[in-house]
């Protein structure tokens, strides 16, 4: 990657106003209804573009819109199972069509928290100490393990989005309740230390870093609520004064993105504490709503959500032709 941040000099060179563009949005997971939002923003910004704009609910049971040969790209705009785990992706490559956004590789690793966060290690990339909880495991070496991570602690699914299902729990017997209940509802755990202090994210776009938001929530955890439905949230731009520490989070956002195999658009979050920064996971199918970060990051880089749409469904052009 060029390790550069965006100039006004970019956009969409290979686009013409004949091109066809399907929306595909909504799917079957927990974050349907997000997906759905984001799949009617991004449309909009497509059609405000000039482009014919279709948009489609693709489920498994239902995935007629690839069959149509008059679509030229197809968007991705779903978030969590089926959509942004590789299945989709997957099914896209089979048919040899033409789409937006990480393969089916990089999609499958980065929605797998725990196989994400020994991708970042491995590329040298610090992120919070993790003990996993599977069903059948022993609660009795569970909890000497906890003792040994943290005193308190996060405690979420492997493979879901959006803080679906994320809790933070204080002292040993708390967590591991909410570590069964999180069994019992979704089948899977992982528990993280609890690392104390400021949220932040970084996008990737089309190889070139956007600026860092830092999240403030009036909650003091960045949970579901505050990300989609309280408007007390707020994302903050240039509250890092740390010149250093701004180039070190977007270097490590490029060096997480590679180290998963990403392409063109993805969010990387991170936790700074002091001089340290931890990786927490990577997004390869951001939101598009209206309290979704990346849009906001592109705007302040001066990139308009149609800009935006654009320059990703050029980059899926450009592997038509190549």
């Amino acid at each position: 990657m060029s390790g550069e941040v965006f100039s006004l000099d970019f956009g969409a060179k290979a686009i013409n106003n004949s091109l066809k563009v399907a929306v595909l949005a909504g799917g079957v997971g927990s974050e349907r209804q997000i997906s759905i939002e984001s799949g009617r923003n991004v449309a909009r910004a497509i059609k405000d573009a000039g482009l014919n704009v279709v948009t489609s609910d693709i489920t498994p049971d239902d995935m007629s819109i690839l069959a149509d040969k008059s679509i030229d790209v197809f968007f991705l705009a779903l978030h969590g199972q089926f959509g942004e785990d590789g299945q989709l992706q997957r099914v896209l490559e089979d048919k040899s069509l033409v789409y937006t956004g990480c393969g089916p590789g990089a999609s499958a690793v980065a929605f797998d928290k725990v196989a994400s966060k020994k991708a970042f290690a491995g590329a040298g990339v610090a992120t919070p100490k993790m003990i996993e909880c599977e069903r059948g495991s022993d609660f009795d070496k569970f909890e000497e393990d906890l003792a040994f991570l943290s005193n308190r602690y996060v405690i979420k699914p492997p493979t879901q989005g959006s803080s679906v299902g994320v809790v933070v729990a204080e002292g040993i017997d708390e967590a591991v309740a909410l570590s069964r209940e999180c069994l019992e509802q979704f089948g899977e755990c992982m528990v993280e230390e609890f690392i104390s202090g400021r949220e932040v994210t970084v996008g990737v776009l089309c190889e070139k870093v956007l600026p860092v938001i830092e999240i403030r929530v009036k909650s003091g955890f960045y949970d579901y609520n505050a990300k989609y439905l309280d408007d007390d949230t707020q994302f903050l731009f240039d509250t890092i004064e740390d010149v250093e520490m701004v180039r070190k989070l977007q270097t490590d956002a490029e060096v997480c993105f590679d180290a998963l195999g990403c392409r063109d658009i993805s969010r990387v979050d991170f936790i700074v504490r002091g001089e340290d920064r931890y990786c927490l996971e990577v997004n390869t199918i951001p939101g598009f709503t209206g309290h979704s970060l990346l849009p906001m990051a592109a705007k302040k880089a001066g990139i308009s959500m149609s800009q935006l749409c654009l320059m990703v469904i050029e980059e899926a052009l450009k592997r038509r032709e190549n």
